[in-house]
């Protein structure tokens, strides 16, 4: 018989998955008593097999003690569920409705304690990730493909945003783990690092730091430097640069994105940082209009990681989007990016 049911067949379906319901014989203010996974579970048991004894042998308990377990689950249900006599016993109608109802909770109960196994290797499940737009872009194409390969029912929400917006959103349950710039302050999160970044110098072909070959900080005082906004860490970084270089950070200016900040480099407006995993998706080969040096002999570095909430405890999915990112790192960016 199967699950759907209406009229008195249906509450008796929700009393047994836990709901309650109110008691028309008090007021309709009672909260009915609720029979155990134990009580149903022996009472399929019992079906299954035809004979106390047996079923109290399969489910190691007392014959007593299995007899008191349907006697109390009837008087719960307020339904005699067996016919007791001399001979066998046998299961009044009402029996084989609860029987029925029984054996399809309890293997349903099944199927969450089975699914609760396989959700702990990570195997399956929806991860909702965040990104910031400096980096989701260049490196999860390189990585969604192996994981799925590997893990083909572990799924993947992705949005991108600012890294100031996605700690907001982690913090508030909208994101399970979010792939940022680092550091990101707060006690209730776990940080991941997963690599370091190179940042290089994007300038205009006609710029007079065009036939350097390498750039240091004194090169770029009084240069004016573009960067994104303020809900980029990248941005702080980028400031701290130019404070010790005396270099004019122009606020006026601020990007809304990576493309934007080269564009506006392109069309001699200032000189501005790339990260490298942005330069070998979208310059290196592509765009004429800037070229591109290195800053401190390529030590000028950003650090990238995962973070997820303390509270949200071990996860083994992201433990496999972890490692699904840093097989990606060393197939197509190990001369770009330094594993941690």
């Amino acid at each position: 018989m199967g699950l759907k049911a209406s009229g008195k067949k249906a509450k008796l379906f929700e009393i047994m998955i836990g709901f309650t319901y109110r008691n028309a014989t008090n007021g309709g203010h009672g909260v009915a008593v609720l029979p155990s996974m134990r009580q149903l579970r022996y009472l399929v048991v019992l079906a299954d097999t035809g004979h106390f004894g047996k079923a109290a042998q399969r489910v190691g308990i007392a014959q007593p003690s299995l007899s008191l377990q349907i006697s109390n689950l009837e008087e719960v249900l307020k339904l005699r569920l067996l016919e007791r006599g001399r001979g066998p016993f046998r299961l009044t109608p009402e029996g084989r409705e609860i029987t029925e109802r029984a054996r399809a909770v309890v293997a349903q109960v099944q199927d969450i304690v089975d699914l609760s196994v396989t959700l702990q290797t990570g195997d399956v499940g929806t991860i909702r990730l965040g990104t910031t737009p400096t980096i989701g872009p260049y490196l999860l194409p390189y990585a969604i493909g192996e994981l799925h390969k590997t893990h083909p029912g572990l799924k993947l929400y992705i949005r991108d945003a600012a890294p100031r917006d996605l700690v907001s959103e982690l913090e508030r349950g909208r994101h399970d783990v979010i792939l940022t710039q680092l550091p990101v302050a707060g006690p209730g999160f776990v940080t991941e690092r997963l690599f370091r970044e190179r940042l290089a110098l994007a300038i205009a072909p006609d710029s007079p730091l065009a036939n350097r070959k390498d750039i240091m900080d004194a090169d770029l005082a009084d240069l004016v430097v573009l960067s994104l906004g303020p809900g980029y860490v990248l941005h702080e970084q980028i400031s701290e640069v130019c404070r010790n270089a005396g270099a004019d950070l122009r606020r006026d200016y601020e990007g809304t994105s990576l493309d934007a900040l080269r564009q506006m480099v392109g069309m001699g407006m200032g000189v501005t940082f790339l990260p490298m995993l942005y330069i070998r998706s979208e310059v290196s080969g592509r765009d004429g209009s800037i070229e591109v040096r290195p800053f401190r002999k390529g030590k000028l570095v950003r650090s990238i990681g995962l973070v997820r909430r303390k509270s949200s405890g071990k996860n083994a999915a992201i433990d496999h989007i972890a490692e699904a990112l840093r097989s990606a790192i060393r197939a197509n960016f190990s001369d770009t990016v330094t594993l941690e």
